[in-house]
């Protein structure tokens, strides 16, 4: 590849791409650089391999922890495997590239992305994105692009372009619009209650200069000679799909008007079906086109039977705007909700159901200590709400082995996260760790905003101040031409046999996340805007019902959950807390069986699930942490006697000493004549001198103070 170098300008800030350079036997290289943020991306294709009947893209986004200067942790100092973010970000690059190759290539496609230098104002996943495009168009592989891809905030009233991390954490808005020549292919965003109208505002706003990059990228690959690949799919002989129409296309339109069958009723039907089909070209003879067909590619009659089913399917919507089960295309299906299922040991629950659907969430309330601490390029050191997604296969009524979550598993956590951390209390007035886990006991479309409606269920079980609740919606799309249904909560054989999934989420103000995948190549704005829309009713129906259930958080946490006492201390005196080896931490853990945080700033959290020990365990710090002042009056014990006086301790960890002129208002000879070590005196602070040593007195206490100093001793106790 030859090398060449060319600046893309485009709101506010310089693309700088150099390709011909690095990687040169990858199929096509580019190294995107913006700021400080470079990203070498590339895009290979392989011969593919025999039995393949799907499109096998691969995407990896890479971090190195040299591009921000670091090295990694852990006994190994490598990089291991991916954390979450990366994992987000790879299904970030793949979303809306998957859609622009042609369905019937086979040959290997594999895209990686590797971050290798990165500052704090340029994040590098729009940027891993649009060099996806720009990689596979030097690689001369068959594309429908190119892609591009934007990040869009909103500071103040109003929306910017290439928003730095800052401006993210800040604004109201984090939004990334990828998009083709035909339209918008991907919409990712979080959003802090924005109402419909902003947000489809927002998208048109990033898909204009979504257009602006795809332009130029048209323009690099004309100076560099380079066409888009227009390789043609290969001819199939229609024989079999019009033999497969002809002989099933009666009995599966009955099927699909058959409104009150269940999910597994309908699938049993259709396999009845294809079972008789199989039968009959069985009964061919041997040198018919059609057996000859299926005898050739074990997964022709499936591929070719599931292709008619489809496009039955999509007629009924487009031409009667009738559904599989019989609803209206903005209707959705019947909801049930629960609350505080499982015993209060769980400190909170929530099932949500929306037609076959079924997912539990549970709520988990932890202390500072157990937030998740984020080892990757990233700015944001920690995390304090965890949400995490499981998809059991018994969900589906199938079975396969069990292993760590996949990237789905962890995009559809990741989406219920971001749409519930708007509502989140913060720290200061709830300074918990929250995790909620979603387990989907059933799974027919839409588990991701079934998991948002269960885990607002079940943080409201929990106790959990959340500001306001939230409910979410997957709306789908049928395109046939210029003919265009949207429907709402779509079910898994509408999301598998149509066009899109939109996921929207929010509260009745306004809207908190946003997913838009699509398996067509793009969408004009005003469909976009028409599922924003159409989504709003359908969340609102949703939220009354959960409601209905339970419309405040409880008042009460669980008695299992931990008691949390958040205070404040001079950040000079955290050394004298943890004390020599941690010492005197370990001490008060060990006295009271409370944890103990302590930030940086001076923020102690001290949480036991007993409350009164976690208050024993914050006496005992702001004992250490006391400041005495002069004429403060306490009650102590004597530590230690020498000549010339006495010491002792009146606050843990506190002590000083009184004089034998101190003693008493007489002339006192000896020490152990007046006190003695281990005995219980009333003592004044007569003063602190500049070296910081407490000098006490025994003389001039009222008896007020004696007795008030007893009080508060008894108190502490």
């Amino acid at each position: 590849m030859q090398e060449f170098e060319k600046t893309i300008s485009f709101g506010g800030r310089d693309i700088h791409l150099r390709g011909g350079l690095l990687a040169p036997q990858a199929g096509g290289a580019v190294l995107v650089q913006s700021g400080e943020t470079a990203v070498l991306v590339t895009a290979t294709r392989s011969a593919g391999r025999q039995g393949i009947d799907f499109l096998p893209l691969l995407v990896d986004y890479e971090e190195r922890l040299y591009a921000a200067g670091r090295i990694p942790g852990g006994f190994l100092r490598r990089e291991g495997r991916p954390p979450e973010r990366a994992t987000l970000i790879s299904r970030l690059i793949d979303r809306p590239m998957r859609p622009l190759f042609p369905q019937w290539i086979r040959d290997d496609i594999q895209i990686v992305a590797t971050t290798l230098a990165m500052d704090e104002h340029v994040p590098p996943d729009v940027l891993a994105a649009t060099g996806a495009s720009i990689a596979v168009l030097l690689a001369k592989i068959p594309f429908y692009g190119p892609m591009a891809a934007v990040r869009v905030g909103l500071v103040g009233d109003d929306f910017i372009i290439n928003p730095t991390y800052k401006e993210v954490e800040t604004g109201d808005l984090d939004l990334i619009v990828a998009g083709s020549p035909d339209g918008v292919i991907m919409v990712e965003a979080g959003a802090n209650q924005l109402p419909e109208a902003d947000v489809i505002e927002a998208i048109d706003f990033g898909y204009e200069v979504v257009q602006d990059l795809i332009k130029a990228q048209l323009e690099l690959i004309k100076e560099l000679g380079i066409e888009i690949a227009t390789e043609q799919e290969p001819e199939t002989d229609p024989t079999l799909a019009t033999f497969i129409e002809e002989k099933t296309a009666a009995a599966i339109k009955e099927v699909l008007k058959q409104f009150s069958l269940t999910k597994p009723e309908r699938d049993e039907k259709l396999d009845a079906i294809k079972e008789e089909l199989a039968t009959a070209i069985d009964g061919l003879e041997d040198d018919n086109p059609v057996k000859v067909a299926v005898a050739e590619n074990g997964k022709a009659l499936g591929n070719t039977y599931k292709s008619v089913t489809k496009k039955l399917m999509r007629q009924q919507i487009l031409d009667e705007k009738v559904r599989v089960d019989g609803r209206q295309l903005d209707e959705v299906r019947p909801i049930s909700c629960q609350v505080g299922l499982l015993p209060k040991r769980v400190h909170g629950t929530g099932l949500f159901r929306r037609g076959l659907t079924q997912v539990m969430s549970v709520t988990t309330l932890g202390t500072p200590g157990d937030a998740q601490m984020m080892d990757d390029l990233h700015p944001d050191e920690e995390k304090r709400y965890l949400h995490h997604y499981n998809f059991p296969p018994y969900s589906v009524g199938e079975t396969r082995p069990m292993r760590s979550p996949g990237r789905r598993e962890i995009g559809h956590g990741a989406l219920a996260e971001r749409a519930l951390v708007p509502v989140l209390p913060p720290k200061e007035e709830f300074p918990y760790v929250i995790r909620v886990v979603s387990e989907v006991l059933s799974s027919n479309g839409s588990t991701s905003m079934g998991s948002v409606c269960g885990s607002t269920l079940s943080l409201m079980d929990a106790g959990v101040p959340i500001t306001k609740p939230v409910s979410g919606a997957a709306m789908g799309l049928i395109k046939q031409g210029e003919d265009v249904r949207i429907l709402t909560d779509i079910q898994g054989i509408e999301d598998f046999l149509g066009d899109m999934d939109f996921k929207v989420a929010g509260t009745d103000t306004g809207i908190t996340a946003l997913q838009m995948d699509m398996k067509i190549t793009g969408l004009p704005m005003k469909v976009i805007a028409d599922a924003v829309n159409q989504a709003k009713p359908a969340r609102l129906h949703i939220l009354e019902k959960m409601l209905a259930t339970i419309d405040t958080p409880r008042t009460e946490l669980s008695p299992y959950a931990p008691r949390l006492i958040s205070f404040k201390i001079d950040p000079e005196m955290i050394g004298m807390v943890i004390g020599p080896g941690g010492k005197k931490i370990k001490g008060i853990t060990e006295q009271t069986g409370a944890k103990v945080d302590i930030n940086d700033d001076g923020t102690v959290t001290v949480s036991s699930i007993e409350g009164e020990k976690a208050l024993q365990a914050k006496a005992l710090i702001e004992a250490i942490v006391f400041k005495p002042a002069a004429g403060d009056v306490f009650v102590g014990k004597v530590t230690r006697v020498i000549p010339i006086g006495a010491f002792v301790e009146f606050m843990p960890g506190q002590e000083g000493m009184i004089h034998i002129s101190q003693l008493a208002d007489y002339r006192v000879a000896k020490v152990e004549d007046e006190v003695n070590v281990g005995d219980e005196v009333i003592i004044k602070v007569r003063e602190i001198d500049g070296r910081g040593r407490i000098n006490l007195t025994r003389l001039n206490i009222h008896p007020d103070e004696a007795a008030a100093a007893r009080a508060a001793t008894a108190a502490r106790a």
